[in-house]
């Protein structure tokens, strides 16, 4: 990427498919003597098929797949794990939507530098993976569907120096977070290493009086970061790059991809955003933790002194509380502390090979069920066709 015109004869290319599972040199495509026989592959329910297990050293330089649009618990029930070197703990273990930057099991079509969604169908990353011995990418059917999965890993064959870090990513959700309580992004991973970035979703909870939930801070606390941190942001649409709310929008190193509202309310329902740290890099030596405040921006209309008084009896004033506003529509504006319901992917490079927790699937895929005014995906009348294997 630094040098397109570079020729470097170590890097040999491979390419992983249900058409070509061992990657070897000049066997790709050659099921039905070459004419497309092995495309795809139907997964069963609770099925889990190792997608590459080759010998290193390499570099999974692209990883595109498919699958039948689907209910959003059902996408939300596919997983995706890495094995590296032989470990039999995974050290990337997400929803596998979610390592595309798609939460909640909501397809949307965006683009950005190390993920895109094309079409809302087609999922890529260029997000590279080096290994050293071995490589195992296992591709794992929680829902109740059979499914037909099509995919390709392109990778090259190359040295891999012992300074390079190995990407891991983790899942976390919190329903709901706790007041005053920060969301934790990602912890307890041990450096040296590099925060790539991260995906979030959130579920935004009804909360009387809150016409807004992004007025949170991202914080990245380094190495001995005591109570406070070395990196932090502004707000949460300041960290995605935008300001003054969010809308639904997508660039290179930072988007909103989903902002799904029902018709007639002024709060979304479900919301996704993301940011490569790429040309920003946050390198540590020895650990990191990544957090979000929960906190919302509350208007107080003229006339409706009780609200505010309520917030502040309850608790929930934060930062410099409420200020007055002398003219207009509105007595006061203040920041305050918000439940919602938050999940995180985040993405990491380490030097050591390290276990990340395995995805709970009965706590990724809840309270994700499409809502009454959602309408189906495109296509998703024809994929229930395959939910019985593609029998009938």
């Amino acid at each position: 990427m630094d040098d397109l015109a570079r020729i470097d004869l170590r890097h040999e290319v491979r390419t992983i498919s249900f058409e070509n599972p061992t990657g070897e040199r000049g066997t790709a495509g050659s099921a039905a003597d070459g004419r497309k026989g092995a495309a795809n592959r139907f997964i069963a329910p609770g099925e889990a098929v190792d997608l590459a297990d080759i010998e290193g050293p390499g570099r999974v330089r692209h990883i595109w797949l498919t699958v039948p649009p689907m209910p959003p618990e059902c996408m939300r029930a596919l997983q995706l794990e890495v094995f590296y070197d032989g470990a039999e703990k995974p050290s990337v273990s997400v929803p596998c939507l979610d390592y595309f930057a798609t939460p909640h099991g909501r397809p949307t079509p965006f683009a950005s530098s190390l993920v895109a969604v094309q079409e809302g169908r087609g999922y890529n990353s260029w997000i590279p993976m080096p290994f050293r011995r071995h490589l195992r990418v296992v591709f794992r059917n929680a829902s109740d569907r059979h499914i037909p999965l099509y995919y390709q890993i392109s990778l090259t064959r190359e040295p891999v120096d012992e300074e390079v870090g190995v990407l891991h990513a983790a899942f976390r959700r919190e329903n709901p977070t706790q007041l005053r309580e920060d969301f934790t992004i990602v912890e307890g991973l041990h450096g040296p290493g590099r925060f790539l970035g991260s995906s979030i979703g959130l579920r935004v909870l009804p909360d009387p009086g809150f016409s807004w939930y992004g007025e949170g801070e991202v914080k990245l606390y380094l190495d001995d970061d005591g109570p406070l941190p070395t990196w932090c942001s502004t707000g949460l649409e300041d960290y995605v790059g935008t300001a003054w709310g969010m809308g639904q929008h997508h660039t290179t190193y930072q988007g909103a991809p989903l902002i799904l509202q029902a018709p007639g309310e002024t709060m979304p329902a479900f919301v996704s955003f993301y940011r490569w740290h790429v040309p920003d890099p946050i390198v540590f030596r020895e650990s990191l933790r990544a957090t979000l405040q929960q906190l919302g921006a509350v208007p107080v209309p003229r006339g409706e002194t009780q609200l505010r008084r309520r917030i502040e009896e309850e608790g929930r004033s934060a930062g410099g509380g409420f200020f007055d506003i002398p003219r207009g529509p509105l007595e006061a504006f203040g920041v305050c502390e918000r439940r919602d319901d938050v999940c995180a992917t985040a993405f990491l490079y380490l030097r050591d090979v390290q276990a990340v927790p395995r995805v709970d699937v009965g706590e990724a895929i809840a309270d994700v069920a499409r809502r009454e005014w959602e309408s189906p995906l495109p296509f998703e009348e024809m994929a229930a066709m395959f939910g019985d294997g593609g029998q009938n």
